[in-house]
């Protein structure tokens, strides 16, 4: 047999495992679960304000909350809150820089975290599964611990109780009405 036979179909061989084995990779599932919530109770000496608040100032905190956590990271993050909430970023694949836009719908929960429902996404000319989408920015970007992607679920969950600020205070949403530029806000001021 041939030299060269042997090397094709070697090569060959090699680049469909190597696909299928992206392939399986990009499609399998990823269970993500939620943490349990932080036992977060209100202490007497505790001061509780609420604040109420715009979707662009509120734009403004969460660009200057990812810039904190995200600045070690190697692709850009960009939010932009209007009547949804927009993610943009990039993904590098194969070598090609691809723009990815996702546009998500804010659900406030019980504990006064957040779930961020994807309800579009866009990754350049591409038509990917939201959930392949949102692996592969989870992959690539080192998001901060209080923001959980959920592939499986189609959903960021923004856990607020774990949400670190320098004062010590806590933060819970408690409305967020984007249709209405309303977001109300709760933060819990330790005095002790």
């Amino acid at each position: 047999m041939n030299v060269w036979k042997v090397a094709f179909f070697i090569l060959s061989g090699s680049i469909v495992l190597l696909l299928a084995f992206v392939i399986y990779w990009a499609t399998s599932s990823v269970e993500t679960a939620i943490p349990s919530p932080k036992e977060t109770s209100l202490k007497p000496s505790d001061s509780v304000l609420y604040v109420e608040t715009t979707a662009e100032d509120f734009e403004k905190m969460a660009i200057k909350y990812l810039a904190q956590e995200l600045k070690n990271s190697s692709l850009p993050v960009d939010i932009e809150i209007n009547d949804a909430i927009q993610i943009s970023s990039e993904i590098i694949a194969f070598g090609i820089t691809v723009p990815v836009s996702m546009k998500f719908e804010p659900v406030v929960n019980e504990h006064g975290n957040i779930h961020l429902v994807q309800s579009e996404v866009n990754v350049g000319s591409l038509n990917l599964p939201s959930s392949m989408v949102l692996k592969l920015m989870n992959e690539a970007i080192d998001f901060p611990e209080w923001m959980i992607i959920r592939p499986d679920a189609q959903e960021i969950f923004v856990d607020l109780s774990n949400l670190s600020l320098s004062s010590g205070a806590r933060v819970k949403a408690k409305e967020i009405d984007l249709k209405n530029n309303r977001i109300l806000l709760e933060i819990v001021i330790p005095n002790e």
